[in-house]
C-alpha cells in the first residue's frame, strides 16, 4: 500500500493494485473516503465517504486540493501511467 502522507490523523494512500481513474483513499478516525480525479474539472471529486465528520471532510478535501499535483505525480510514478 503506497502511503502518500498523513494529515490531521488521516492516512492518504493508494492500494498497490489500483484501477483508473486516478484516485486517493483516505482513512482515519473510524472513517474512510475515496476521491477520484476528474480531468474535466482538473480536480478531485468525492466518490465515497463513510463515518467522516463534516469538519474532517473539509480538512481532508483541502489537503487533497493543496497536494493535487503530488497525488497525480505519485500515481503516475507508481503505476507507470501515462497520457
Amino acid at each position: 500500500m503506497p502511503e502518500l502522507f498523513r494529515f490531521y490523523g488521516f492516512l492518504f494512500f493508494f492500494y498497490s493494485r489500483e484501477h483508473e481513474p486516478i484516485h486517493v483513499h483516505v482513512e482515519g478516525a473510524g472513517g474512510v473516503a475515496i476521491f477520484d480525479y476528474d480531468e474535466n474539472s482538473d480536480g478531485f471529486i468525492l466518490r465515497e465517504k463513510r463515518n467522516i465528520k463534516a469538519n474532517d471532510l473539509k480538512r481532508i478535501t483541502q489537503v487533497i486540493i493543496d497536494n493535487q499535483d503530488i497525488i497525480i505525480k505519485r500515481w503516475k510514478e507508481y503505476f507507470g501511467w501515462r497520457r
